[in-house]
């Protein structure tokens, strides 16, 4: 297969489905066109599905009955992650590889322009795996395409005025979040996916994924708004 020019994407599960029980329809069509226009000008792209609000839903009820696992917990969301994936799959299905990349290691018999993944096996987030399939073709970069738009000192969510940083070493990227991974943790990049981009010595651009102008602008090499970790 000819691994040159693979764009990788981390699409957040929660710019697919943002609340449970809904998908973010409008986003996905506006996506869809998106990654067309940049089939027809010969790009190359593989995308990894994320888990989003259905999936902690699935988990949180679980939990709610009995003393759940954190290997069940992850697969609870591994298992979300595929539905996603088969719903990318099925609104590209004249561009997209037929079969879900659920191995990062998963053999593909065709050179497909456009590659689907989801979640692979327990202790391993969709960030993991887009880095691992950079890693497999050969990408010096991964987009997180998030619901935040920068990597920031502390949650926003929870906090006022915290710092946002354009530029990050993974040294000090990593000094902002856990050291282990836990099932459905919330952090830009999971200290895991962290650790091996930074031995690769990757690139990650992360950016609010549904700032689609903002998306464009980053696949022209125009000034962009969001985070770069190296």
């Amino acid at each position: 297969m000819n691994k040159d020019n693979y764009i990788i994407i981390a699409l957040g599960g929660s710019l697919i489905s943002p609340a449970p029980g809904k998908i973010s329809t409008r986003f996905l069509k506006r996506f869809r066109k998106l990654i067309l226009d940049y089939l027809e000008q010969g790009k190359k792209f593989v995308i990894v599905a994320g888990g989003g609000k259905t999936a902690r839903l699935y988990q949180k009820a679980a939990s709610k009955i009995v003393a759940v696992s954190d290997e069940d917990i992850d697969w609870l969301g591994i298992h979300n992650t595929r539905l996603n994936a088969h719903l990318l799959r099925t609104i590209f299905f004249k561009k997209a590889h037929p079969i879900i990349l659920d191995k990062p290691h998963k053999p593909i018999k065709n050179n497909s322009c456009l590659i689907i993944a989801s979640g692979w096996q327990p202790g391993y987030s969709t960030d993991f795996i887009a880095i691992r399939l950079a890693q497999r073709f050969k990408a010096k970069s991964v987009i997180i395409a998030s619901n935040i738009s920068y990597v920031y000192e502390k949650d926003p969510a929870k906090h006022k005025g915290v710092k946002k940083f354009l530029k990050i070493s993974w040294q000090d990227y990593r000094k902002l979040i856990k050291d282990q991974w836990e099932p459905g943790m919330s952090a830009p990049m999971d200290p895991i996916a962290a650790k091996l981009a930074q031995k690769l010595k990757l690139k990650v651009v992360l950016f609010k994924g549904t700032e689609l102008k903002n998306f464009r602008d980053y696949l022209e090499n125009r000034i962009f708004k969001g985070t770069t970790i190296y």
